[in-house]
């Protein structure tokens, strides 16, 4: 019983020390201080990712609660498919019908152009001038290919009158620059 009397002594001549963290200030600021921006950034990453999984989960049970509607709902889009198949396939018909028209003009256009040239060949084959006559064709042709084009024709207008050319050095006015000769000089 003396050593348990001597271990009592001793924990009694001991004078009790204050029992709070202030021990750890020191290193909690030195770990702050050196990972703080690692743990925000951390605890931001954490904070999201938990928001993401809610949603998540959310949106999985109201899929889960809407598998019963949407059973029902396959009727309307199955509807739905076959009214966009049948207007495509009215598009593609109208489509058709338009390249089968072009195709039909194009063939008259060429049929045209070669009949014009035999009616050429003819006459050059007479010894007749074909001008004259491929003057006309040449305005049918181009009375038909403007009838199958949306847009009319318009005149263009020359800009300046029909003499000016600035090429060639007729200006007109006062001014009249030529460059000097090229080569070297002429001196001795």
């Amino acid at each position: 019983m003396e050593a348990d009397d001597g271990a009592r002594v001793r924990n009694e001549d001991v004078p009790p020390q204050n029992q709070d963290l202030s021990f750890l200030q020191p290193s909690v600021t030195a770990f702050l201080s050196e990972y703080g921006w690692y743990l925000l950034f951390g605890c931001v990453g954490v904070y999201l990712l938990i928001q993401h999984l809610r949603k998540s989960r959310s949106s999985t049970q109201t899929h889960s609660s809407s598998g019963s509607a949407e059973t029902h709902d396959v009727g309307s889009v199955v509807r739905r498919q076959e009214a966009l198949e049948a207007s495509r396939r009215r598009m593609q018909e109208e489509q058709d019908t338009r390249a089968a028209e072009f195709r039909e003009k194009q063939r008259m256009l060429e049929e045209e152009k070669r009949r014009q040239k035999i009616e050429m060949w003819d006459s050059l084959q007479e010894g007749k001038s074909y001008k004259g006559s491929a003057k006309v064709a040449q305005q049918n042709t181009e009375e038909a290919a403007s009838s199958s084009s949306l847009r009319p024709k318009t005149e263009k207008k020359p800009l300046r009158n029909s003499g000016y050319s600035p090429l060639s050095g007729d200006a007109g006015g006062s001014c009249s620059w030529r460059p000097g000769r090229r080569g070297p000089s002429a001196g001795g």
